[in-house]
């Protein structure tokens, strides 16, 4: 038998994600594959699985403790390690001596009283780090040489301040806490006067309990984090709503051809032909595949078509990404929304699934109504919502006819898409929906 310490995977840029269930105990016999803890981030909660079959000898991490890549979770006895898993080999009891007991909160090294400013190049490329459900901005270091310690690039990317517009006061041009702050205050005040709406004044609720019974329910942490970027999308966005519908009885009739024809798990939805569309479009009419820089001086377009699609777990809405959509069939398409959804629902989805979005579809399938609104997920610029298709008599050359209809709202960012674009791109949308064999081919 061999010791080996299981650890956090690598979470990308993802810091002190709260450990939401234990679900081993030492002395307990576990498989490899068997889920060790659960972990809940601001965008999704997945499962850490045990990489090799043992027992739990110890475990290192706590209920509600803040974790990060490589964190120590426990040490499982093991007669064999997985070759396809890197794990560190200790010994139980130098891990006692040298380990404290597990706390909630993991030690991070605090900056000295005096920072001295890290060695950095003369000159590094401004790097603008792809995001999909948050409006994140990484600090982006320029020849200005721009110095902050770990705890004050946390704190802004909490607050979503970027480093670049910071003036710094620490020593040798280092960036202090309190110069971000300060940043935020500056922000809140200008925001407050020119009526952007960051300055206006929380509603304050009422005792509620004089007029009945109450109950206060928790948000889950996805859900306290999705009002919180949808509040700022909608802030900071400038929102218009164009709603269209589009005749898919040819789309359905070719659907249902497929279907006939398929394996069960390869049946498909409408909702891949959307995406695969969308990609089409995407490409026709690059300003919606972009996100606008805060200076307004030019728009980022993408060359990479990595579409998000919605999906509703018991936990709040998340929203995975189908990548390289221009590239695949709609058959490939169908099987990658049907892996993000079902790892989305088990909490088993990865950071890199949920990151790099350049464009979102909503769908809310049967449950879809005649339209809706959706919030833009800024940073990008644009996202299409899918209602409930419904058969209606249509006149249809000098007949009326029973057609399948499909409502479709487009929310854009006006500040980069005007009203004749945005429509152009519903027209190209309703066009190849209505002719999708010719789109196929």
């Amino acid at each position: 038998m061999t010791s080996t310490t299981v650890e956090i995977p690598d979470l990308g840029d993802v810091e002190n994600v709260e450990v939401i269930e234990l679900c081993i105990s030492e002395g307990v016999a576990i498989e490899q594959g068997d889920p060790l803890i659960v972990l809940e981030s601001e965008k999704a909660s997945m499962e850490v699985p045990a990489p090799v079959s043992g027992v739990i000898e110890k475990i290192l991490v706590q209920l509600e403790a803040k974790v990060s890549s490589g964190d120590p979770i426990a040490i499982i006895q093991a007669a064999t390690t997985d070759a396809s898993v890197e794990v560190e080999k200790v010994d139980a009891e130098s891990v006692e001596a040298e380990l404290p007991e597990p706390v909630e909160t993991p030690k991070v090294p605090q900056p000295p009283a005096t920072p001295q400013p890290p060695e950095i190049p003369e000159s590094t490329e401004k790097v603008i780090s792809p995001t999909t459900t948050t409006t994140t901005y990484e600090t982006r270091t320029t020849s200005s040489n721009l110095y902050a310690g770990p705890a004050v690039r946390k704190l802004a990317r909490e607050l979503g301040v970027d480093l670049g517009q910071i003036t710094a006061t620490g020593d040798k041009g280092r960036i202090l806490k309190d110069d971000v702050k300060a940043y935020v205050k500056r922000r809140l005040v200008q925001s407050a006067s020119t009526g952007t709406g960051m300055g206006v004044e929380r509603i304050q609720l009422p005792d509620f309990t004089k007029f009945g019974e109450v109950q206060v329910v928790p948000l889950s942490r996805i859900r306290k984090r999705a009002a919180q970027n949808l509040h700022r999308s909608w802030l900071n966005v400038a929102h218009v709503t164009q709603h269209d519908e589009v005749d898919v009885t040819e789309l359905e009739t070719f659907r249902q051809e497929l279907n006939q024809r398929a394996a069960k798990q390869d049946r498909l939805t409408p909702l891949p032909f959307i995406l695969k569309v969308c990609a089409v479009a995407l490409q026709t009419y690059p300003q919606f595949n972009s996100s606008i820089d805060p200076s307004y001086d030019h728009l980022i377009q993408k060359k990479y078509y990595h579409l998000g699609v919605a999906v509703d777990t018991e936990d709040g809405l998340v929203v995975p990404v189908v990548r390289d959509v221009d590239q695949k069939g709609i058959v490939a398409i169908s099987r990658d929304v049907k892996r993000l959804a079902s790892l989305a629902v088990e909490k088993k989805l990865l950071p890199d699934d949920f990151s790099g979005a350049t464009f979102t579809v909503s769908s809310l399938g049967l449950i879809g109504g005649t339209g809706f609104t959706p919030i833009v997920n800024a940073p990008e610029v644009a996202i299409l919502g899918v209602g409930r298709l419904t058969t209606r008599p249509m006149w249809i050359k000098g007949a009326v006819s029973p057609r399948k209809m499909l409502p479709l709202s487009l929310s854009y960012d006006h500040r980069a898409i005007n009203g004749v674009e945005a429509g152009r791109f519903m027209q190209f949308l309703r066009e190849r929906l209505t002719e999708i064999r010719e789109l196929l081919l």
